[in-house]
């Protein structure tokens, strides 16, 4: 390994990039290629959230049931975390301008087979290719920023795709909340369409292709299907969890499933002449550190973030438009913080501004779990701003710090563990913390439905009552006098707050070994390494 970072080193020339001719010179300008590449993340981003607000107009539309209609949001979450590793080798061997262009076109072409759809099992199938394609594009992009802009500029570039990401994320339902409302849910997926349109263009206009020297020839297909058989048993195990519940041994099955895979892939890419990723890259503390990083801020702030929508939703009833809109001080910290933590990274380097980051989040975890069913936007305005502020640092420096630390050649495989850490910490988050509510409500329920002398109910009428309650919804009975309906809902909304309450200090306590985690990372040894090496 050392012997490649020497050779990307000695790949940096010291003239500069050769200026290109006024008939090209759009090509390869590398704050035009962010512009090109954060119009293609969008979609991605966006789309992560955005279907959300339209799952129970798809429900209704297409008489789909609950468990189907799960499956449009799994189905394209599992097809991204499987896919991301790979695609991102994909980029490293054929170029990564070509597979975000690839990327681009199916992921608009996909979305609107969606729209087109009359069935569900039509919706999730597309949705799958979504993810698909969405993998392609996600560590292209990353690729190209390292390829194109100096290592003096890369966080700043970085600090900006990050806001589009973080944007993106959180204004999917708002936007989702205003299309479907005003237009139809075919139009949620349509949006994607000019979108893809105008990303093809910039692309084909603006992009060019990177590629250092000692770029990989061949495929390790073994590796290949062993990374995708552990990442698939895991995230669907962790998708399940809630369902078949931690204790099944069907859960545990796939767990160890997974686990025996990362084993064998271990072994095989220590072999193999070409490997996946090679192992030597984990001996970097710094990169490794950063992928943990990145796992535990998704834990903390998806798993944290599921709660709130019910929280916002549910327990004071906002509409998803309002309670969109109620997390715009969230997104607007990420906006605001995100090209400044690129510049502060760029001149003291990460480790503070992610211990920093990190100490943030976990304090506004720990105010979120203070919150009370009567706590007013005011309050709940400050912890959210909080979050985005502590988030911004960490999304830029956890990503520059996990591609800044690989090899040039290796770039396209570090932008596919970035985004594969947070796909699955935010598994993880939401799995992990959803068990945490369910037990605390599982717990907390039949005493506080007693306390307040509530009719009694059978056992599988507490489970059905927990089951709402988990997601903030009061079981109140068709015919129930509006006093008995008032109690159950005091109760129910009490015990939720308890449940998300103790999630939040979970996340908290995660957010906290983040903190020392951050002190792992450096600066990217190998970030010199792009602007300027194999242009084509």
């Amino acid at each position: 390994m050392t012997s490649q970072i020497t050779v990307d080193k000695a790949d940096k020339a010291p003239e500069p990039v050769p200026v290109p001719a006024p008939a090209k010179g759009l090509r390869g300008h590398p704050w035009l290629t962010l512009f090109a590449v954060a119009i293609g993340v969008m979609m991605v981003a966006l789309d992560g959230t955005i279907v959300a607000i339209a799952n129970p107009a798809i429900q209704k539309d297409l008489g789909a049931t609950f468990a189907e209609v799960q499956w449009i949001t799994n189905g394209y979450f599992l097809a991204l975390a499987v896919a991301l590793i790979t695609a991102g080798k994909l980029g490293d061997r054929f170029g990564h301008r070509q597979t975000f262009l690839v990327g681009v076109v199916g992921f608009a072409a996909a979305s609107g087979a969606i729209g087109l759809s009359d069935s569900i099992a039509l919706v999730v199938t597309f949705r799958v290719l979504q993810g698909l394609f969405g993998a392609l594009l996600m560590p292209a992009a990353l690729g190209l920023l390292r390829a194109t802009f100096p290592a003096e500029k890369l966080n700043m570039a970085i600090g900006i795709w990050g806001m589009v990401i973080g944007a993106s994320t959180a204004g999917g339902p708002i936007l989702g909340g205003l299309l479907v409302q005003h237009v139809s849910w075919q139009s949620v997926f349509f949006i994607n369409v000019p979108v893809g349109i105008i990303a093809l263009v910039l692309g084909v206009v603006i992009l060019k292709d990177h590629r250092a020297e000692n770029a990989p020839k061949s495929f390790d297909i073994v590796g290949i299907v062993l990374l995708s058989a552990a990442m698939f048993c895991l995230v669907w195990a962790l998708i399940k969890a809630p369902e078949w519940g931690w204790g099944s041994g069907m859960t545990w099955t796939f767990i160890g499933i997974s686990v025996a895979s990362f084993a064998l892939f271990a072994v095989w890419e220590s072999k193999v002449k070409e490997p996946l990723i090679p192992l030597a890259l984990f001996r970097s503390v710094p990169l490794s550190a950063g992928v943990v990083l990145m796992v535990l801020m998704a834990i903390a702030f998806m798993g944290g973030l599921f709660f709130v929508t019910f929280y916002l939703q549910n327990v004071h009833g906002m509409s998803p438009v309002d309670s969109g809109l109620h997390l715009l001080p969230l997104t607007g910290m990420m906006i605001i913080g995100s090209p400044l933590a690129g510049a502060m990274i760029t001149k003291m380097g990460p480790r503070i501004p992610l211990a920093g980051g990190m100490l943030c989040t976990a304090i506004a975890m720990y105010g979120m779990s203070t919150l009370e069913a009567g706590t007013g936007s005011g309050l709940m305005s400050i912890w959210f701003a909080l979050l985005g502020l502590g988030l911004a640092p960490v999304m830029v420096g956890a990503t520059e710090v996990i591609v800044g630390n690989a090899p040039m050649e290796l770039s396209g495989v570090a932008g596919g563990l970035q985004q594969a850490a947070m796909q699955i910490g935010g598994s993880l988050g939401t799995a992990v913390l959803g068990a945490v509510m369910a037990s605390k409500v599982d717990s907390d329920l039949p005493d506080n439905w007693a306390e307040a002398k509530l009719p009694p109910l059978s056992e599988a009428q507490l489970d059905k009552a927990a089951e709402a309650v988990q997601v903030g919804v009061a079981p109140v009975p068709p015919k129930a006098p509006p006093s008995i309906a008032d109690q159950i809902t005091s109760v129910a909304h009490d015990t939720f707050m308890s449940g998300m309450g103790m999630a939040c200090l979970v996340a908290t306590g995660v957010a906290v070994v983040a903190i020392f985690v951050a002190f792992l990372t450096k600066r990217g040894d190998n970030a010199e390494a792009g602007a300027g090496v194999g242009h084509i």
